[in-house]
């Protein structure tokens, strides 16, 4: 038999009580969609490398900047290599 300790430990405290007859389901559904939400879940030995979330942007964003750049300096060298073969 419980002691009225116990059985006062197994009762939720006041603050967490909820009244799910007031929720509203996909409230923010929405709002995700429009403003998207991207979830990206890191391998453990790729999340050693960075502190937080913004150092894994700015990784991001450096890596995407030297991809521009280099799609540049190919699409340049391309259009070099159909001139040639025009020229031929």
């Amino acid at each position: 038999m419980k002691t009225k300790h116990e059985m006062d430990r197994d009762e939720l405290r006041p603050e967490y009580n909820f009244d799910y007859s007031k929720a509203v389901r996909g409230k923010y559904y929405k709002r995700l969609l429009e403003e998207g939400a991207n979830v990206v879940v890191l391998e453990p030995d790729v999340a050693k490398a960075f502190g937080d979330s913004t150092a894994v942007n700015e990784a991001l964003r450096s890596l995407l900047n030297i991809t521009r750049s280099t799609q540049r300096l190919t699409k340049r060298s391309g259009r070099n290599k159909s001139r040639a073969a025009q020229e031929r």
